[in-house]
């Protein structure tokens, strides 16, 4: 069921016993973590942290502490299946959910008693109506049939019979009703869950919690900051709902400076200042080089189609129009003039408009702590997630997960750092990737859909055997295919991409995505696609991922799975 006061029916239920934590490996779900851990700090509540990275892990994690604790808290994970069925849990179990992903299962909707979902009413969730998927009635009209038969048996044989006859024929109307409400449920269950999408950020909901305690930090804004962005770098969300989302947090950021305006420590070293900023979308360029950051950020490079000698031609003149002298562009930013700093953004947004990019600025925050470090929220969560998906040392993902956490706090920059070197390998590995894939026409059109698989031994493979590594990638080179081909159809097509995952065990990780256009809805029907192919070829798979549309699959069940996407699709 939805809890609609969180601090009453969440916080305080939880404050004074010991709680299980599991925790999925999503930025916005450590982020959310973090929040709750300060709560709980604050509170002294007693909890176990345990990263969870798909079912599998969520099924150990709860068969291992179900017997010490009573209350569990699911950060981004649990909310779109049928949770008591998949874990079976004693009846004094409770858990209290917190996930982004839609649509939410409805059994978890209407249980009363062990499900409790911290999740906005507002979003747009569709939840059928309880009679129109459960039915309570069937077992007592049946029950009360029998008895009347029985009843009559003393009767004469011709009366019964009369009755008999009534009673058959109710009988049969019901159990055509039965079929019709059925038929009606199964279609009325395939519309609601047909498609996958992503509703309010985990980490906002937690600094709502934090907020109606009075207990909201500037630490805890720029968590769910972070978590907001999130959404938006990894494409999870409309941009009308990061918008409304960036204006609620805009609130609760000038409401915090106002707060500490009157403070003496607001000019100290270890202070910490988040302001609304209107800032460019070229990734991590504060810590590049400019020119970097142009060639790798996914806007900029699919705009000036940087694969092709047209396209670098393009941007050098694109550098020649703003004035920037490329001795400039090409050292770290730090180290610019100040002079070419200082209108830097103006400069850029003004070159921009001339080259058709209208759209170069967004709405986003940054962060300055002390007076040296300043980050945009962006730069964040790309350090995070590279953390969290190294691939570089072959440490196990509770360290990864672990490393990413620390990578939040102001006290770890080091942390952060080198999150951030591993982020720009990552992009320019992307890039590179992107590049050619479309010089090598690797991207090729299978009817319904477009399909590019990435051979192993290709350079940077092992960066995609990570599921947001890959969803990145995808999309990315979503964005350049549309902008490099001239194949109108292929432009509303949605796109599957496959790495290899373990060449020991012979998988490969396939991802879906939608279309890509400017009013796309996000919404991504590749998960129940995905189950019905993976059903009806008897492919080996494993639909272990809490995004339901990244799955893994038998590298010699591709072929076979591929074609029964075509025939579903079609």
């Amino acid at each position: 069921m939805f809890v609609t006061d969180i601090r009453k029916e969440f916080y305080e239920v939880v404050a004074n016993q010991r709680v299980a934590l599991l925790v999925a490996s999503d930025i916005d779900a450590l982020c959310a973590c973090k929040i709750l851990q300060a709560l709980f700090h604050c509170d002294q509540v007693q909890y176990t942290l345990v990263p969870v990275a798909g079912w599998q892990d969520l099924g150990t994690a709860f068969l291992e502490h179900k017997d010490q604790f009573k209350y569990f808290v699911l950060i981004n994970c649990g909310a779109n299946v049928d949770l008591l069925e998949m874990l079976q849990p004693d009846e004094d179990s409770i858990f209290f959910i917190c996930d982004t992903h839609r649509p939410v299962d409805v059994v978890n909707v209407y249980n009363e008693t062990q499900i409790k979902l911290l999740i906005k009413q507002d979003d747009d969730l569709g939840v059928p109506s309880y009679d129109e998927i459960f039915r309570d009635d069937e077992e007592e009209e049946e029950g009360g049939d029998s008895g009347n038969e029985s009843e009559q048996s003393s009767e004469p044989s011709g009366k019964r019979r009369r009755f008999d006859e009534g009673a058959v024929e109710r009988r049969i109307e019901r159990q055509r009703e039965k079929r019709e409400w059925e038929a009606r449920r199964r279609e009325i269950l395939f519309d609601y869950e047909q498609y996958e999408y992503h509703g309010t950020s985990a980490a906002m909901m937690f600094f709502e919690l934090a907020w109606v305690s009075t207990k909201d930090t500037k630490d805890m804004l720029w968590w769910a900051v972070i978590g907001l962005t999130d959404q938006w770098v990894h494409d999870k969300v409309t941009h009308m709902k990061y918008v409304t989302d960036i204006a609620t947090m805009q609130r609760h950021v000038s409401r915090h400076n106002h707060r500490n305006e009157d403070e003496d420590n607001s000019l100290s070293i270890d202070c910490m200042r988040i302001s609304f900023e209107y800032d460019l979308r070229l990734t991590l360029y504060q810590h590049w080089s400019l020119y970097e950051s142009i060639r790798n950020s996914c806007y900029t490079s699919c705009h000036f189609k940087l694969w092709t000698l047209n396209g670098q031609k393009k941007l050098q003149e694109f550098l020649a129009d703003m004035g920037l002298p490329l001795k400039q562009v090409r050292q770290k930013f730090t180290s610019m003039d100040m002079s070419i700093k200082e209108n830097l953004r103006e400069a850029i947004e003004e070159s921009s408009n001339k080259y058709g990019m209208k759209d170069i600025r967004i709405q986003t925050f940054g962060v300055h702590f002390g007076f040296k470090n300043r980050f945009l929220a962006s730069d964040m969560v790309h350090a995070t997630t590279a953390l969290l998906e190294n691939t570089e040392k072959d440490e196990n993902e509770t360290d990864n997960f672990i490393k990413a956490l620390e990578s939040l706090s102001r006290s770890n920059l080091e942390r952060l750092h080198s999150g951030m070197d591993l982020a720009k390998k990552k992009l320019m590995a992307i890039q590179q990737t992107v590049a050619s894939c479309i010089c090598t026409n690797l991207i090729l059109s299978q009817g319904p859909f477009l399909y590019c698989y990435l051979m192993e031994g290709t350079p940077d493979v092992k960066l995609f055997s990570k599921p947001m590594a890959l969803t990145l990638l995808s999309k990315y080179l979503l964005k350049a295919f549309i902008q490099s081909t001239r194949n109108k159809r292929c432009r509303l097509l949605p796109l599957i991409m496959a790495a290899p995952k373990d060449v020991e065990k012979g998988t490969v990780l396939v991802v879906g995505i939608p279309p890509e256009s400017e009013t796309s809805d996000k919404k991504n029907f590749f998960g129940r696609a995905f189950e019905k192919a993976a059903e009806s070829t008897s492919s080996r798979t494993l639909h272990d991922h809490f995004d339901t549309s990244i799955i893994e699959l038998k590298t010699e069940d591709r072929s076979k799975f591929l074609d029964a996407l075509i025939t579903l699709l079609s």
